[in-house]
């Protein structure tokens, strides 16, 4: 996808399909959007039509906007997209807007129509591509449109990144395909990768272990630097994502029905990789780490049995109850890992718990953490690209349902309060520095019809370090 700025209002006889938006009708001159907008009824925010031209019918649409929320641009601009998949080229006039809120009209429109050009088709015979492959903003305030386009476009590019490895097939993307894949997408972007392997993650990171070597599929940790601060020592913001490829639930065997969406059990690695590699294209003046353990999930004579007590990396030792609550297993070894970058701040991103599901739905991702200064953060970042999430409590009492009459830890609680629960153990584990937690078990697929890796939470986060100081 091509992206451009423009100056000028959009003429009526520019090339292209043409979307006018607007936030009340004074601000249209062109007679066509007019009577679009005119067409309108109550609830309505978009008209569509065509116009004779000189190269045959030009496509014409006009896009109501009742409010200057992003909520409203994001549902407008979405309803534009299906249309604009159509066209091979579109201009949209956003002249009407202010040089506060034409740049986030842009973003808002370009993150759409981007997304919306996305196709995951590698293994089918046939493939449809996106015919849109050019869109141009017009607005008086070129500069701030030109860099809210180009957040955009490298915001779908690590959701488009993130969606790839979501949607890849497990026996395609396994642990190896993972880390060499972020390895390289890193790399070609600047940025610095190391990977640590199997005989690593035994001799140091027993936890992590403990779930990996049910598989014959080798586990890995993998490292991610990048250095964009003007002071190369600054603490850095660590990302961790849980990467299970593909979780069967070990011993504790989940039901068949729907288990070939435990592919998606690696977008919170997906999404940190996406995210990572978005940061680096935009070269955001941030020092940024990202951490990845990824490992399957796997019923076998050498995998871990409920009741079997590990240790640690901290040095905690873990009686593990069920080995379908294996992510928080992976995930407080990487954490660990993570206090040697003496960071400014540690966010994890998992599909973690399907209580999550149960809390807030598949539109909200669930947020914990012990330091309310980035929890705010991030809740302000989310509501800024309305990339929604929510803060449930992480208060001292529920460390009452997480005890073990054999080890320090179990790996589940007393029932109740899952997500929590979960994000209570992993609080153990970041004690050291400020942590905030994604549940994204919700939020980073959908099923049915429209089956499939969402990219999310990387807008969230991508603003997030955006916005970092």
């Amino acid at each position: 996808m091509e992206f451009s700025t423009k100056a000028e209002k959009l003429q009526p006889n520019q090339a292209g399909a043409a979307l006018f938006v607007c936030t009340e009708e004074a601000q249209l001159s062109n007679e066509t959007a007019l009577a679009l907008f005119r067409s309108l009824e109550d609830g309505q925010s978009f008209a569509e039509t065509k116009i004779p031209s000189a190269d045959g019918l030009q496509a014409v649409a006009v896009v109501h906007l009742k409010d200057l929320e992003r909520a409203t641009f994001d549902k407008a601009a979405a309803e534009a997209a299906k249309w604009a998949q159509n066209q091979a080229e579109v201009h949209i006039d956003i002249s009407p807007f202010c040089q506060t809120d034409a740049p986030r009209v842009a973003e808002a429109f370009a993150a759409a129509l981007g997304n919306a050009a996305y196709r995951f088709d590698r293994y089918k015979k046939e493939t449809k591509p996106a015919k849109l492959s050019h869109i141009a903003f017009h607005s008086g305030h070129t500069a701030e449109v030109e860099a809210a386009v180009k957040f955009a476009d490298a915001q779908v590019f690590g959701q488009s990144l993130c969606r790839d490895l979501g949607n890849a097939a497990p026996n395609e993307c396994t642990p190896e395909f993972l880390a060499a894949t972020a390895k390289s997408e890193a790399e070609k972007l600047g940025a610095q990768a190391k990977i640590l392997g199997k005989d690593y993650i035994k001799a140091n990171m027993g936890s992590f272990w403990s779930v990996a070597k049910g598989s014959v599929q080798d586990p890995y940790l993998v490292e991610l630097s990048y250095f964009g601060a003007a002071n190369k020592d600054d603490a850095p913001i660590v990302l961790v994502g849980k990467g299970i490829t593909f979780d069967t639930g070990g011993i504790s065997l989940k039901p068949g029905l729907n288990m070939d969406e435990m592919k998606f059990d690696m977008c919170g690695a997906a999404t940190v990789i996406g995210t990572f590699c978005a940061a680096v294209k935009l070269q955001l003046p941030i020092n940024l780490i990202a951490v990845v353990p990824t490992c399957e999930n796997m019923p076998s004579g050498e995998a871990t049995k409920p009741g079997d007590i590990v240790k640690s990396m901290k040095g905690l030792s873990i009686e593990v109850l069920n080995t379908d609550a294996e992510g928080r297993l992976i995930l407080c070894d990487a954490l660990t890992y993570a206090e040697q970058f003496k960071p400014k701040a540690v966010i994890d991103v998992a599909t973690l718990t399907g209580a999550c599901i149960i809390a807030l739905g598949h539109d909200v991702s669930g947020l914990m953490g012990n330091n309310q200064e980035l929890v705010d953060s991030l809740l302000a970042a989310s509501k800024e690209v309305n990339d929604k999430a929510w803060q449930l409590p992480l208060f001292e009492t529920y460390k009452e349902q997480l005890k073990s009459n054999f080890a320090d830890l179990p790996n589940i609680g007393t029932p109740g309060a899952g997500t929590i629960t979960a994000a209570t153990f992993l609080s153990h584990f970041t004690e050291d520095y400020p942590w905030a937690h994604l549940d994204i078990a919700g939020t980073a697929w959908k099923s049915g019809a429209e089956k499939g890796a969402t990219g999310r939470p990387v807008p969230l986060l991508l603003n997030y370090l955006r916005n970092a100081k």
